[in-house]
């Protein structure tokens, strides 16, 4: 596929309301010329129309499945798939942000009960005065749990806590013929549902376990290495002392510093932490579990296509590796600057132009370290334009049918749609991968070859059998269920 097929926007609507927790829903939309709205995923390429339709009730929700006509439904949180999952042509997409309520908080046991649109930003609003974080957070907070549950989500922490769903108890599934299911963790429908991209029935609540923390603050090691092999060395040596963890490549450092990074590992910061002199410490004694992270203005609407070229980001990507320390521990860090720093920009996605942008993430076994090494050759000779790769280690894989983490490294990175020949390049990238015995992240993907899916993803024939005899109407499906034949 050549980066022309990605299609832009025509125009891009104002800003929608903020909702629960001040989160602004990251859609592109227009009017198309049948009366639906025009939908893109976070990455702003190939827009659809379909009907969007906003329940705020389980029963009305049920009413806009029925209703959804010949070319089905697909939920859709706060639009943050880079892809198409969330896109439905012709179709319905049915919004589930008005599905919003937090039901229950076992502030004892630790859990919580909410509707599949309550955000990740409301949860910890809600949770961090109460000693409670949420288990597993991407690198973003406007996410909804139903979002979560159906891309599996994971964060930095994969290594040591798995993906999101590993701490779902239970959810309520609202399956085709019309029936809401509880589904307990452990079950076929459970597993199926769990990185099954909505396409199993509508997530309308879910039981997740909560992680206790002290604190708001996290406690970070900084560390700047000078090549990928130093990187995955130190990681295999060290990553088990941390619980989070991540580093940011430069993926456009040529020659001996291929793959140059700055690995940045923490915890969540003890009460204690609290005695130290830093600004951050003293302000955080005075209320240590508050939760206000700061916003910068909105992204421009209009930002040049050519921007982000090979000379702007290799500027970028210099400047980044050398301001960060050689060497530094135990700095005090907020939630947000941690975990979420691009949500301080809300919508930063525009910065790419109104082509959009593709995120391409892959994970490799970590005995496949030569495929890992072969990529990071390819982008830097390739001259990718990408200011935004992170190079994480997974643990051990998640029981999720469709599940994107399995043991190994994975890499991520942000490319512009425009670049010239950006799809046979991607191509040439999904190939190693499958040889590798790797796999593409379906809740980021926007292009991928179906043929690859099977490889990648041992159990899908077992999703397609279960999807077939749970929904043979096709009742839920999306264009990128269609695109990929799931």
């Amino acid at each position: 596929m050549s980066a022309q097929h990605f299609r832009p926007p025509q125009r891009e609507a104002p800003l929608a309301p903020p909702g629960d927790g001040g989160e602004v829903r990251a859609t592109q939309r227009t009017v198309d010329r049948s009366g639906g709205r025009l939908l893109t995923g976070w990455g702003r390429t190939a827009p659809t129309g379909a009907r969007v339709l906003r329940p705020r009730t389980r029963e009305e929700a049920a009413a806009a499945v029925r209703a959804c006509g010949a070319r089905g439904s697909i939920a859709r949180g706060l639009g943050r798939a880079y892809g198409d999952a969330a896109q439905n042509a012709g179709g319905t997409v049915v919004d589930t942000t008005g599905l919003d309520r937090v039901l229950a908080i076992d502030a004892v046991e630790g859990t919580v009960t909410c509707e599949a649109g309550v955000s990740l930003h409301r949860l910890m609003t809600v949770l961090l005065p109460l000693g409670w974080f949420v288990p597993v957070t991407p690198g973003t907070r406007y996410v909804t749990v139903g979002g979560a549950i159906g891309a599996d989500i994971h964060g930095k922490n994969h290594h040591v806590s798995g993906s999101f769903t590993r701490h779902v108890r239970e959810l309520e599934l609202l399956t085709a013929d019309g029936e809401v299911r509880t589904v307990p963790r452990g079950s076929e429908l459970f597993d199926a549902t769990a990185g099954g991209m909505g396409l199993t029935g509508l997530v309308l609540s879910a039981t997740v376990d909560l992680l206790p923390v002290e604190t708001s603050l996290m406690s970070v090691d900084t560390e700047r290495l000078p090549d990928l092999d130093a990187l995955l060395a130190t990681l295999t040596a060290t990553d088990d002392r941390y619980r989070y963890s991540v580093a940011w490549i430069d993926l456009l450092a040529r020659g001996t510093a291929a793959g140059r990074a700055v690995l940045t590992r923490g915890d969540h910061a003890p009460r204690a932490a609290l005695e130290g002199r830093g600004r951050a410490a003293r302000a955080a004694r005075r209320e240590p579990l508050a939760f206000r992270p700061g916003q910068l203005p909105p992204a421009p609407r209009a930002v040049p296509n050519g921007l982000l070229r090979g000379a702007t980001v290799g500027a970028f990507n210099r400047f980044w590796y050398h301001k960060a320390p050689r060497r530094r521990t135990g700095e005090l860090q907020r939630l947000a600057a941690f975990f979420h720093p691009l949500d301080g920009l809300p919508h930063w996605n525009r910065v790419y132009g109104s082509a959009g942008f593709v995120q391409w993430q892959c994970v490799v076994p970590h005995e496949a370290d030569d495929a890992l090494r072969r990529v990071v050759r390819l982008l830097s000779r390739r001259s990718c334009p990408s200011f935004l790769a992170v190079l994480k280690r997974f643990g051990a894989g998640d029981p999720g049918w469709l599940s994107f983490p399995t043991e190994g490294w994975t890499l991520a990175l942000d490319i512009p749609a425009a670049l010239p020949g950006l799809g046979d390049f991607l191509d040439l990238l999904d190939e190693e991968i499958a040889v590798a015995g790797g796999r593409l992240y379906l809740a980021k993907d926007a292009r991928m070859r179906p043929e690859l899916l099977r490889t990648m993803y041992p159990r899908l024939d077992d999703f397609r059998a279960l999807r077939a005899e749970l929904d043979p109407r096709g009742v839920f499906t999306s264009d990128l269920a269609r695109r990929l034949a799931l």
